[in-house]
């Protein structure tokens, strides 16, 4: 059972590596575009907008499966300056700072939790464009915890806020009724609350940020 997790996660991994070299191949070939993202004479501006990432695609595993879902809901305050609200929730067994991309020490049963992390948080995020489609966004998402031991019972509660900083581009899909955010990224912890036993001794171990590669899509009314 622990090589085919071991299995999993390393074809998760690979799976995220080809969703994230997609996503910044079409951030190049969008650069080539002539006009603005959104010049003053775009007749397809639209406020609103909900969306999602694509990273729900872990959903599909058939061991560790994250429980992943995000949803967004944004307003275009200009069009440059944007800001949305996002729900999330998701759990996970090993330290975030255990970078999957960088880091072989991510899946080893030696640096897994002595259970999992169950995650809900709703945060805020402000984007600033600055060329065409290129951007740069703040995100502050404040999480309630729930620590669950191996046998499946529940042994505290925490919280923490996750932050990332980013850097994308705004690809329009389908005359911008759809869009695509490939984006790079430094995401962590500014503050968390003391873990229970175990779960803490593990994360102590671990940097409080790590890179992390992003991929939001969404539509646009």
């Amino acid at each position: 059972m622990t090589s085919i997790k071991s299995d999993f996660r390393i074809l998760f991994i690979k799976m995220k590596k080809k969703i994230l070299y997609f996503a910044l191949t079409l951030m190049m070939a969008s650069t080539l575009q002539v006009k603005a993202q959104y010049a003053p004479t775009d007749s397809t501006f639209k406020r609103w907008f909900v969306g999602s990432s694509l990273f729900v695609l872990g959903n599909f595993s058939k061991t560790d499966k994250p429980d992943f879902a995000q949803l967004n809901l944004g307003y275009r305050i200009t069009r440059k300056d944007v800001i949305s609200l996002e729900l999330i929730t998701w759990k996970y067994a090993w330290p975030l700072g255990i970078n999957p991309f960088f880091n072989k020490s991510y899946g080893k049963p030696e640096e897994k939790f002595p259970g999992y992390i169950r995650e809900f948080g709703f945060g805020l995020a402000y984007q600033r464009y600055f060329w065409k489609g290129l951007y740069a966004a703040v995100h502050v998402m404040p999480m309630r915890q729930t620590f669950v031991n191996e046998n499946d019972v529940k042994v505290g509660n925490g919280f923490h806020i996750f932050n990332s900083y980013r850097v994308g581009y705004h690809v329009k899909l389908f005359k911008d009724k759809f869009f695509i955010q490939p984006s790079l990224g430094l995401a962590g912890r500014p503050y968390h609350s003391k873990m229970p036993e175990g779960f803490k001794e593990k994360d102590d171990k671990w940097p409080k940020y790590t890179p992390e590669p992003g991929l939001h899509f969404g539509f646009n009314f």
